[in-house]
């Protein structure tokens, strides 16, 4: 029921010639099949790994399902997804983009499983930064700090927190940053690019 829902934030595609969206479930041990079943694309100028859950939990009660669940959409899936994309952005010198967190970077008491996802995907953008830099393939990581999104908010009420918009980084700062990124000039690299909200006056 939710789908229709979701595509319609991408109507504006329409607008290019001849788009075409693939709906995949990240979290579905069924999706490199999907992904086989659709086919090989031709050429992809940029892949952007934006998608992610968080749910907080201490080691002791994750539990086997939930930690299996964040390491599918945050880890597991994007690599199958980079893997179908690879032979692509190799053929257009693309670019991929693993938006990350800043999470990866530091302990904090229940964030197990999505630090351990994010550190993944972090690892896996490294190894691919090294097995692909001869195709010019470009890697990046992106490790926004707190963003004013709707997966903040539900954290916060998961931290039993008050959840205040201004305190956290705008999205369209992050989308501007990822932006850079892809329009950076070919004769450089930007292996990393870490966001934190700046001070407020």
């Amino acid at each position: 029921t939710g789908w229709p829902r979701i595509l319609s934030r991408y109507a504006h595609l329409a607008e290019h010639p001849a788009p075409e969206i693939l709906v995949a479930d990240l979290a579905s041990p069924e999706l490199e099949t999907a992904l086989f079943d659709h086919g090989p694309l031709d050429e992809l100028d940029s892949l952007l790994h934006v998608a992610g859950m968080v749910e907080l939990a201490p080691v002791a009660d994750i539990g086997i399902n939930p930690m299996l669940d964040t390491l599918m959409v945050n880890l597991v899936g994007p690599t199958a997804l980079t893997g179908w994309a690879l032979p692509a952005l190799r053929a257009a010198r693309g670019t991929a983009v693993f938006v990350n967190s800043t999470a990866a970077l530091h302990a904090q008491a229940g964030w197990a499983s999505y630090r351990a996802s994010k550190t993944g995907l972090r690892a896996v953008a490294d190894v691919l930064r090294a097995e692909e830099s001869t195709n010019g393939v470009r890697v990046t990581t992106v490790l926004p700090g707190r963003t004013a999104t709707p997966m903040q908010q539900r954290v916060r009420e998961q931290e039993e927190g008050t959840y205040e918009p201004s305190e956290y980084l705008d999205p369209a700062t992050v989308a501007a940053s990822i932006v850079s990124v892809l329009d950076l000039p070919r004769d450089a690299t930007m292996p990393e690019l870490i966001l934190r909200p700046a001070p407020r006056d």
